[in-house]
């Protein structure tokens, strides 16, 4: 006999990250995924000349300096990441890649390479929901970056497993989103055609709400070192 969601509350399988319900479930990591859907939006896309991630700030106080609000991190000049939901988690792991990137590149005097960058993420993040005491990165991290001449594109979600994508959504409406870039997204489109995109998809999910100052573009080029970010003025020019 299926128990209802409220019984498993009340039997404590919600109590600990450690024990599962009968259903399988481990229920600290499905609340810590309701968190990363409550969260605004980033969509990343792989293009035929480089990578492109479109993070949505939400909406902020008008006392708030945007600037401060950005939700696109540099990791190491060459990888960027992205996040939803608790941002002060997502800040916690950034700060240890950061780490990380600069060691390797003290170390073998080359950057590191974008997989290292998210299993080290998908790493942490997996232990956090194998210990008593502690509650799982209530954050999906997106991780975009340049190796040699190629660029790639990884997710990380709650439980720590993480996939390579063409093109991804991740946070509030991310159903909606991955449904229109299954449509529309090509695998020949370009930096400038999927920035483009990426601000068409969002305008059609937010509808009245769609705001230019909303959101975060950067983006790397196969032939360029270091990704690049638009400013304001430039996200509305490409709109």
């Amino acid at each position: 006999m299926e128990i209802p969601d409220m019984q498993h509350q009340m039997m404590g399988y919600d109590r600990s990250v450690t024990m599962f319900s009968p259903d399988g479930d481990l229920l600290q990591v499905d609340y810590a995924e309701k968190a990363v859907r409550r969260g605004s939006a980033s969509v990343g896309m792989i293009c035929k000349d480089g990578v492109v991630i479109i993070a949505d700030k939400g909406k902020k106080d008008e006392l708030i300096v945007l600037k401060s609000a950005d939700k696109i991190y540099e990791i190491d000049e060459h990888i960027i990441a992205s996040a939803a939901g608790i941002l002060s988690d997502a800040r916690i792991l950034i700060n240890h890649v950061r780490v990380s990137a600069q060691q390797h590149r003290v170390t073998y005097d080359s950057p590191i390479d974008v997989e290292s960058i998210i299993r080290e993420i998908s790493d942490v993040k997996q232990q956090y929901t194998q210990h008593p005491g502690v509650r799982p990165f209530g954050v999906a991290l997106m991780v975009a970056g340049k190796n040699g001449d190629n660029c790639k594109l990884y997710t990380s979600d709650i439980t720590g497993n993480y996939f390579e994508y063409n093109a991804i959504a991740i946070g509030e409406n991310d159903g909606k989103i991955k449904e229109e870039l299954r449509k529309r997204y090509k695998k020949d489109i370009t930096v400038n055609e999927a920035i483009k995109l990426g601000l068409d998809i969002f305008e059609k999910v937010l509808g009245d709400k769609f705001d230019v100052k909303r959101f975060n573009v950067n983006y790397i080029k196969n032939d360029e070192d270091k990704f690049k970010k638009l400013s304001e003025d430039e996200i509305g020019g490409v709109k």
